[in-house]
């Protein structure tokens, strides 16, 4: 039996590694995104997908691109991410709604098999976070808007017998990566031989390679497993010591100033990845130091890279 799976959201950070990471698992693969980006067609793997351009926000086209697919798996990436405002931009709103609509469309068309991205913006930043003890408690608009879709989809593959699981997506880097996060800026930053500020880097986070974390989402796809599932490397690291490590592996001294603690940041930000290990099999593939050096050799062959 041919296991077709719709990826949406597949030209962004996450999807484009997703495509070639569920490839591999052997899914016919039919990649979704408004615009196929042109680069991404000279590459292995996008090759070897079918590309589907529609905007999820227009329902006529989701639901013809579905019909014309009819996969059985679905793993939904896409959301508005445009950096420093989906926190609480309104566009959320929409994207629940589309979202929703894609689900009912899939399922309607014979789908049997969902895994949807959400983010640790569920979780309740007010303490140690995260573990089975942590409450979702989001305090923004996005990480309300994901909360509330995780909810629904839950209910209603209860009542619908479709196969589901979430995946909350910690903090993502590596190649590719919009140049305004933290990470590809110091890595910029640092081959051009600038000087990177940034705050005291006393808060402590979860750092995973985007490949690994679209391996993880590609072996949750390939899963029975339902519920929730943290995505990150379940270790901890201040972000202080991680752009010291990468300043270091650089090659460069002193470029990196450090300022005072960063204003209502949480404390500790660290993924309890255990149910994903032990239920799905799954384990991260890129030590830290290696994806860091990968991240900063992506910057040196094309600093301008990200910015086109």
């Amino acid at each position: 039996m041919v296991r077709r799976v719709l990826v949406t959201g597949a030209s962004g950070f996450v999807g484009r590694h997703a495509v070639e990471a569920l490839l591999d698992r052997g899914f016919e693969v039919h990649a979704l995104a408004r615009t196929p980006p042109q680069q991404l067609a000279a590459e292995p793997a996008a090759q070897r997908a079918v590309w589907h351009a529609a905007d999820l926000l227009d329902g006529a086209a989701t639901a013809a691109v579905i019909r014309s697919v009819r996969p059985s798996h679905l793993l939904h990436l896409a959301w508005y991410v445009e950096h420093g405002r989906f926190w609480n931009a309104a566009e959320n709103l929409d994207w629940v709604a589309a979202s929703l609509a894609l689900l009912r469309r899939f399922h309607a068309e014979g789908g049997t098999r969902v895994v949807c991205a959400g983010t640790c913006a569920e979780y309740d930043w007010s303490g140690e976070c995260c573990d089975e003890r942590t409450q979702l408690a989001p305090a923004s608009l996005y990480g309300v808007s994901k909360n509330a879709l995780r909810t629904i989809v839950e209910e209603y593959a209860r009542s619908t017998r479709l196969s589901a699981a979430w995946g909350r997506i910690f903090f993502t880097y590596g190649p590719g990566e919009a140049p305004e996060r933290i990470i590809a800026a110091a890595a910029r930053a640092l081959v051009r031989g600038e000087g990177f500020t940034c705050s005291a880097g006393t808060q402590v986070r979860d750092f995973l390679y985007v490949e690994d974390v679209a391996t993880a989402f590609a072996a949750l796809l390939d899963n029975s497993a339902t519920g929730a599932f943290d995505i990150g490397s379940g270790e901890a690291i201040a972000l202080r010591s991680l752009l010291e490590r990468l300043e270091r592996l650089a090659g460069r001294e002193q470029l990196v100033l450090f300022g005072e603690p960063a204003p209502n940041e949480p404390a500790r930000l660290v993924a309890d990845s255990s149910r994903l290990r032990n239920e799905v099999g799954w384990e991260p593939r890129r030590h830290l130091d290696e994806g860091l050096e990968r991240t900063l050799a992506w910057w040196r062959d094309d600093p301008t890279a990200g910015v086109r």
